[in-house]
């Protein structure tokens, strides 16, 4: 009878576990998603934003803010919105860090695209190693069994 390697010495008890355990952790960050809000204000306080998952949650204007011409409000808003869309994504990848640890934290290919594709080259090598191993198995048993 043919051996199964080190495929035959698994731990399926602590895989199993293992596998519970992330999914236990991607639950609780999906919760926690959930309430995250990203906030943002200008130095003078004219500004504050609340921007989430959903979008722009809030934005308060203080009365002070009228008196700016409307292009330096446009300007002021679209400034502290960047800031607290920062602020959320600063939080999601805290959160992401904490999930799944600083190496495997997702969020950090977010800004380094290279990196990311890097990464999925490296995921299609191994994946066409891992197929070009399988097909010479089975030609190899097809070729023992001569079909």
């Amino acid at each position: 009878m043919q051996e199964f390697g080190d495929f035959a010495n698994i731990d399926i008890d602590k895989l199993l576990k293992g596998a519970d355990e992330q999914f236990a952790r991607i639950e609780e960050l999906q919760k926690s998603m959930s309430t995250v809000v990203g906030r943002a204000q200008d130095d003078d306080g004219l500004v504050t934003v609340e921007y989430g998952s959903e979008g722009l949650r809030e934005l308060q204007l203080h009365p002070k803010a009228m008196r700016l011409s409307s292009g330096e409000l446009a300007d002021l808003i679209k400034v502290v919105f960047r800031d607290a869309a920062a602020d959320l994504q600063n939080q999601v990848s805290g959160a992401m860090s904490e999930a799944f640890g600083e190496d495997d934290n997702p969020m950090k290919y977010v800004n380094n695209p290279d990196e990311a594709l890097n990464k999925i080259k490296e995921a299609e090598a191994a994946y066409n190693r891992t197929f070009e191993d399988v097909m010479g198995e089975l030609d190899r048993i097809r070729r023992r069994l001569d079909l």
